[in-house]
């Protein structure tokens, strides 16, 4: 088929206009604005900041701001002694580095100003996530970016707050987040094809290997490993086997780094409740989804893992 020149020109001209208009959206993200300092959010904060990139980290108060940044500095000097073992001096620099570009801020609304990409880490509840959206949609620029790391709830439902669905989606990442190399970029159907775009570039230049999804209960990681948890939960109650075996079972059969009791206590009994709770909310008539008893009873007792010290296993604290 032959194009006159007329149409070739066009064409060029619109492909131009949309790369050009991609290229923007792609190098704008420059500054990151982290809500929530918690495992997750410190997380992402020291890895963007690693990548040469400016952060602010919000937490409700100082005393969290300083256990984030506490936790921040362990975390890279972990890192440190990894890369630079052969000359510490360079381990040093590369702290401070990194440190320098995190500031940190009490007030959600200031620190959203002047941010490219809003990322929120706070705590898995729709109507509180859907409350602080509804208020950065407001104060942040209408160019900026919004992203939710939540690993169960529906990214649309979140966003759905906000005048810009557009510009909205889903960046989870895993624990712990500087250690991880995934990165679910997740797209609801409002989701621009440029703020996809952005999104997965920035999740590449942080050094993240990115996977996309649609906005379905748990993502792919998460829909897969739950049920599984789930059932070696209910294997448990049943009296099919011991916990121990059940992760024992797990790790020399099946090549697991870890049971799905240990991993339970790793991320958090709490966690499990959560997401459980949620999806058994949304989808009442999935058996999948029922409550477990076992679990109900652990997190009313206190035994939420490794952050309790003591779950399905006891920790030294």
């Amino acid at each position: 088929v032959k194009y006159s020149l007329l149409s070739y020109r066009t064409m060029s001209s619109s492909i131009i206009k949309r790369s050009f208009s991609t290229t923007i959206v792609r190098n704008s993200i420059k500054n990151v604005t982290v809500i929530g300092g918690g495992l997750m959010g410190s997380g992402i904060a020291q890895v963007t900041a690693q990548a040469g990139q400016n952060v602010t980290l919000v937490e409700i108060n100082q005393d969290l701001i300083q256990k984030s940044q506490v936790s921040i500095a362990t975390s890279l000097t972990r890192v440190a002694k990894k890369l630079y073992k052969d000359d510490p001096s360079q381990g040093e620099i590369f702290i401070k580095t990194t440190q320098s570009r995190i500031k940190t801020s009490t007030k959600p609304s200031e620190a959203v100003k002047d941010a490219d990409l809003v990322i929120e880490a706070i705590i898995e509840n729709i109507d509180v996530k859907r409350e602080l959206f509804k208020t950065l949609d407001k104060a942040a620029s209408p160019t900026t970016l919004f992203a939710s790391n939540t690993s169960s709830l529906s990214i649309g439902e979140i966003a759905s707050v906000t005048d810009r669905k557009d510009r909205f989606g889903g960046l989870h990442f895993f624990n712990p987040v500087p250690v991880m190399k995934l990165l679910e970029v997740v797209r609801i159907p409002e989701t621009s094809d440029e703020t996809y775009h952005a999104f997965m570039e920035w999740g590449k230049s942080i050094g993240k290997t990115c996977i996309t999804c649609k906005d379905t209960p748990g993502f792919v990681v998460n829909r897969l490993l739950i049920p599984y948890k789930l059932e070696a939960f209910r294997m448990y109650e049943r009296g099919d086997a011991t916990f121990q075996d059940i992760d024992t079972a797990m790790k020399l059969g099946a090549g697991y780094r870890m049971g799905p009791f240990e991993l339970s206590d790793y991320t958090g009994l709490d966690l499990s409740k959560h997401i459980l709770e949620g999806w058994h909310n949304k989808f009442p008539d999935d058996p999948l989804f029922e409550p477990v008893a076992i679990i109900d009873k652990m997190v009313s007792e206190g035994k939420l893992g490794r952050k309790s010290g003591e779950g399905f296993y006891k920790y030294k604290k």
